[in-house]
């Protein structure tokens, strides 16, 4: 609904003139008086009478800088020929003396030539008044950038930097950055779009930008001003702001930021709608640091997406992709002599180690999460290649958690989540407790038992086989039957082990297919309202 603004100001005579601003306020006032201030409004009141050929002519005008506060402010100088210039009011009387062309060819000491003469002070005004006047402009910022002004309110701000801080400072990295950002804290009150100027000024906005104090300043800004509660812009707003982070923390790279804090750069921006070239850059940089991640580190909540899980386990699944790949590029990259690559390789190799400890950590953590599909789950656990991991009990630790978390997965559900495990790799602890786990099929059991057989097959060591060296041919012959009789052991016990196996894997196959007669003998008996039909003998002595 518009509101009518009445300005007679004890003038006799009537209003012969309406002008309705930006579908906000409609002006009551005298043609003559504004006339003679404004070119703009002369040449529509002229049209206007050509138009209608009424006397009281009526205006609409749109896209008027400062809406309705801005025009009530021109009125009151046209009627009084004064007005009080203040640095919160100077941008706003600017832009709309400029836009309604109250010049001197109108009025000698019009308001444009006032403002623009207040203005010529700006290199003088404190740095609070400088970001005061910009905050002011928020509300006609296009106009304000069409007609120079914020250009000229950023030339001065970037002075009062240079005054106080090394301006050097801003188009370079610098270990004393802390030392120079006295200015962050003020200028989390202007609008994305008006720090997106200030960059633009700088030359430093978007790819351009390879400063670190410019990429501090955007972190702190974003985490302040985007996650404040008095915030009134969405996130798209700082998209190009997220976007010019992450080209600047890519261009200064690892030594300006640790794994940790490229982590913490990922918690700021990732939602603010980065591109994915930016994104891709930021998980390739953090990706070749993941051994020196920690679990806090990698525990990057997932923000209800399209999984919904509470984790970003798609994330950690890119990272560890990246890890791998930059290891297999650099161990196959420069030739080195035979012991420089011993070293490198043993290095590349505690690397790897450490970071599957890490995702071993991991999947304990996420395993409880009530929406975390298996297709998740075993995607993390086989992004590392199997010589990543010394042992795999933290891997059986991570499914045994998972099963009891999801306690309505089918057998083959169960089955298909243990395919991660290398059975041969587990210690005869965990070999035990999987055996005699109810939540893992007896299927699984036997194949880890049997690995776990062939595995441990004792081997005996003879102490004095140094010794025998300097026996004679007969002791060389006793040692000879002695050992010959230790193999023959072996392979005795090897051969009972590998028929008790065999004879375990009947049973539970045979077990298996009596379960499945079972289940359909009773999905019968509840169809047809019958309990006469016995049960299979073995199901139901073990089972009822």
């Amino acid at each position: 609904m518009q509101e009518t603004v009445a300005m007679s100001l004890q003038l006799q005579s009537p209003c012969d003139l309406q002008i309705h601003v930006n579908g906000q306020q409609t002006f009551f006032l005298h043609q003559k008086v504004l006339s003679r201030f404004s070119g703009k409004l002369r040449k529509l009141i002229k049209q206007e009478k050509k138009k209608t050929q009424i006397k009281n002519s009526g205006i609409e005008i749109l896209d008027f800088p400062g809406g309705s506060e801005g025009f009530e402010l021109i009125s009151r100088f046209c009627y009084n020929n004064n007005i009080k210039i203040t640095v919160s009011n100077v941008c706003l009387l600017f832009c709309s003396a400029n836009f309604l062309e109250m010049s001197e060819k109108w009025s000698s000491c019009n308001l444009l030539h006032q403002a623009e003469t207040f203005l010529e002070g700006l290199y003088y005004w404190s740095w609070h008044d400088i970001v005061k006047s910009l905050k002011s402009c928020e509300l006609f910022l296009d106009y304000a950038c069409s007609c120079g002004l914020i250009q000229r309110l950023m030339t001065s701000l970037l002075a009062k930097i240079a005054q106080n801080s090394d301006i050097s400072t801003l188009f370079r990295g610098s270990e004393h950055t802390k030392s120079c950002s006295w200015w962050f804290e003020e200028m989390t009150i202007l609008p994305p779009r008006m720090i997106q100027e200030f960059l633009r000024t700088l030359g430093a906005f978007g790819g351009e930008n390879n400063s670190l104090l410019l990429t501090r300043f955007l972190l702190y800004y974003i985490k302040t001003s985007a996650q404040g509660t008095n915030n009134v812009f969405s996130r798209n707003e700082y998209s190009g702001l997220a976007d010019t982070v992450v080209y600047g923390v890519v261009c200064i790279g690892k030594t300006a930021f640790s794994c940790r804090n490229l982590f913490g750069v990922l918690r700021i921006v990732s939602g603010f709608g980065i591109s994915k070239e930016c994104r891709g850059s930021l998980e390739k940089l953090i990706g070749g640091m993941l051994d020196q991640a920690t679990l806090d580190d990698i525990l990057v909540c997932g923000g209800g997406g399209h999984n919904g899980g509470v984790y970003d386990v798609n994330l950690v699944m890119r990272l560890i992709r990246v890890f791998v790949h930059q290891q297999q590029l650099h161990t196959q990259s420069v030739p080195l002599p035979q012991y420089h690559r011993h070293d490198d390789d043993k290095v590349s190799m505690t690397k790897l180690r450490k970071v599957g400890r890490l995702i071993d950590k991991y999947l304990r953590e996420i395993a409880p999460d009530q929406s975390l599909k298996i297709s998740k789950f075993l995607g993390v656990a086989e992004s590392l290649p199997d010589h990543a991991r010394d042992c795999f009990d933290g891997v059986y630790r991570a499914i045994d958690i998972y099963l009891e978390s999801h306690p309505a997965l089918s057998l083959e559900e169960r089955s298909r989540l243990c395919r991660c495990l290398n059975y041969e790799k587990l210690s005869l602890e965990a070999c035990k407790d999987l055996a005699k786990n109810p939540r893992i099929s007896p299927r699984i059991a036997v194949k880890a038992l049997a690995s776990q057989s062939c595995s441990t097959i004792p081997t005996i060591k003879d102490n004095n086989s140094q010794l025998v060296l300097y026996k004679t041919n007969k002791s060389d012959h006793q040692s000879s039957s002695t050992s010959s009789d230790h193999q023959s052991l072996q392979e005795e016990e090897h051969e009972y082990m590998r028929l008790h196996l065999q004879k375990m894997q009947w049973r539970v196959v045979e077990l298996e297919k009596i379960c499945k007669d079972m289940k359909g003998q009773m999905t019968k008996m509840v169809k047809n309202g019958t309990h006469t039909k016995a049960l299979p003998r073995l199901c139901r002595s073990q089972y009822f």
